[in-house]
């Protein structure tokens, strides 16, 4: 008789490898899942989303970041 876990990796190993990639990065996160922290990042996205969407704040293209980033570090 089989085990769950052996039922399991049965049926995870048909997957196709972009699924099996993504069952992993799941399990992976519910070992370090910390309902606070997840909490407090799901609350700091929507405001960070509220003030772009609002115009508050204006993005800036990548290019740019880096380039002062690089200006700073000099």
């Amino acid at each position: 008789m089989s085990t769950q876990f052996e039922i399991l990796e049965v049926e995870a190993l048909k997957l196709v490898p972009a699924e099996r990639a993504l069952l992993t990065e799941h399990i992976i996160a519910s070992l370090d899942e910390d309902n606070e922290i997840e909490s407090a990042w799901a609350v700091e996205v929507e405001r960070r989303v509220a003030e772009i969407e609002s115009g508050a704040v204006v993005g800036m293209p990548f290019e740019e970041v880096i380039a002062q980033a690089r200006a700073t570090l000099k």
